[in-house]
């Protein structure tokens, strides 16, 4: 068996408010909606991956969900422009990515990043 992708399921009763942060903000596309589920994301190649945390390093908390950007920048300068407050940073940290917090609509903590 051969693991091909793994979704982070988020529980909302308005999916709606996907559309702003994930969409419009991240500029993630929408890749399915049926009424009860809103999917977005992209079309590149992207690895599987699940982890597990104690802290979220830099004895920040941990985050629900982690965004790999190909420009922090641009993506800050979005989230600022959307009056999303920042939690953290950015910082660039020891472990070689430079990234900051943010709470998407539903309240979950992202941890957008950069490798440097």
């Amino acid at each position: 068996m051969k693991v091909k992708r793994i979704v982070a399921n988020i529980e909302t009763q308005d999916i709606s408010k996907a559309t702003r942060f994930y969409k419009e903000v991240l500029e993630l596309d929408q890749l399915m909606d049926m009424g009860f589920i809103s999917t977005y994301g992209s079309r590149e190649k992207m690895d599987t991956q699940i982890s597990f945390l104690s802290e979220g390093g830099s004895g920040t908390p941990v985050p629900d969900l982690s965004i790999e950007v190909d420009d922090l920048d641009s993506a800050l300068t979005r989230v600022k422009e959307a009056g999303i407050p920042i939690e953290y940073g950015p910082v660039e940290e020891p472990w070689g990515v430079r990234r900051f917090y943010v709470r998407d609509p539903f309240g979950k903590l992202v941890n957008i990043l950069s490798h440097l």
